[in-house]
C-alpha cells in the first residue's frame, strides 16, 4: 500500500475507521486500482504500529461496504467494480457523510461558502478535473 496511508493517534476518530477512511480515500483518487492486493492484517498493523484487531476490523467493514474483496489463499484485494448501492442507500450515505462534513464545518466556525469552496476543491481532486456524471465540470 502506498506510504499515504497513515494515522494520526490525536484524532478523536478511532484507528480502524482512520485505515478504512484512509483506503476508501486511496481507493478513490486511483492510488489503489482495482484487483490491486492489499497488505495482510498482520503486515498492515506491523507498519501502523497498531493492534491486528484494529486492521482487521477496518478491512472486515471494507469487504461488507464491496471496496475490498478477499480471495481464499491467495489475500485481500481493491474490488474489481465498485460497491453498487441502491439509490436510496447512496442518498442515506450521502446525507449521513454530508451532516458530518457540515457538523465539522460549523463547529471549527467555517462560512457555508467555504465549506462549499473546500468541498468542491476536494472533489476536483478525486476526479482530476474530470466532469461529472452529468456532464459538468466538477
Amino acid at each position: 500500500m502506498p506510504p499515504t496511508l497513515r494515522i494520526d493517534p490525536r484524532d478523536a476518530r478511532p484507528i480502524w475507521r482512520q485505515i478504512e477512511e484512509n483506503v476508501q480515500h486511496l481507493v478513490a483518487r486511483g492510488a489503489l486500482l482495482a484487483g490491486a492486493p492489499v497488505p495482510s492484517v498482520r503486515d498492515l498493523a506491523r507498519e501502523l504500529q497498531v493492534n491486528p484487531a484494529t486492521v482487521s476490523k477496518a478491512y472486515q467493514r471494507l469487504t461488507d461496504a464491496g471496496v475490498l474483496s478477499v480471495r481464499r489463499g491467495e489475500g485481500t484485494f481493491v474490488a474489481d467494480t465498485p460497491p453498487a448501492f441502491s439509490d436510496s442507500r447512496r442518498s442515506g450515505r450521502l446525507q449521513e457523510e454530508a451532516v458530518r462534513y457540515a457538523s465539522l464545518a460549523v463547529t471549527l466556525g467555517a462560512s457555508r461558502e467555504e465549506a462549499l469552496a473546500t468541498f468542491e476543491a476536494a472533489w476536483r481532486s478525486l476526479t482530476n478535473g474530470q466532469p461529472d456524471s452529468e456532464g459538468e465540470e466538477a
